[in-house]
């Protein structure tokens, strides 16, 4: 199981990014300012970090300097609200292996993460493959099976469909499900989940996916 630090000092993005990368089976550890970040990172007991640029005490681009010219190489997955072509690459220039900006989408962090760790030559995390009443998904080849059968997913279905497929027989609220697929800053007030989940429910029959009045939905 790979180990993840997140050096993050926003509350709401630690709980949220920590959620989902527990749920996709990673373990994580969390520090909020940039000098433990950089003694946390040169321990090398962690498979890859995800930085802050806007730490306190010690910015991250410090962090990052000072780990690679200390010849640490675990990956580094920078997030950041600094959204210039210049911060960009100054981060990927000093080391970054990935840069992404805020606001953002989880399923596409989790999908740098997980490329990442097999960029690192990393074993990746958990099973390659989700299987669950016929339903087939392959996380490395990123295509969906339904009773033996391919079928074409947009990169959100599947990660909708991934999110179920973890989580089979329980039910995901719409808050939970935006959060996981959409991002921490969606419109909790959007449709979005129940157009979505009509769509999925067309690609991997109906009957699959429970409406739980009131809570949300449930993989049967």
């Amino acid at each position: 199981m790979s180990r993840i630090l997140l050096a993050e000092d926003d509350v709401h993005i630690v709980a949220f990014v920590g959620k989902g990368l527990r749920a996709a089976g990673y373990t994580t550890e969390h520090v909020a300012d940039g000098e433990t970040a950089l003694l946390m990172a040169r321990t090398g007991a962690f498979d890859m970090v995800i930085l802050d640029i806007g730490l306190p005490a010690m910015d991250g681009f410090t962090v990052l300097r000072q780990l690679r010219g200390e010849g640490v190489r675990t990956p580094v997955v920078v997030l950041t609200a600094r959204d210039s072509v210049q911060d960009t690459v100054a981060g990927l220039e000093g080391g970054a292996n990935d840069y992404m900006t805020k606001p953002f989408q989880f399923a596409e962090l989790l999908a740098r993460v997980r490329l990442r760790l097999q960029d690192d030559g990393a074993a990746p995390t958990g099973a390659d493959t989700l299987a669950h009443n016929g339903l087939e998904l392959d996380l490395r080849s990123r295509r969906a099976h339904v009773d033996g059968r391919t079928v074409d997913l947009t990169a959100r279905e599947f990660a909708l469909l991934e999110l179920f497929l973890r989580n089979p027989g329980h039910v995901l609220g719409r808050a939970q499900i935006l959060g996981h697929v959409w991002g921490y800053d969606f419109d909790p007030a959007s449709n979005v989940v129940d157009v979505y989940v009509r769509a999925l429910r067309g690609k991997i029959g109906a009957p699959r996916l429970q409406t739980v009045r009131g809570m949300g939905y449930r993989l049967l």
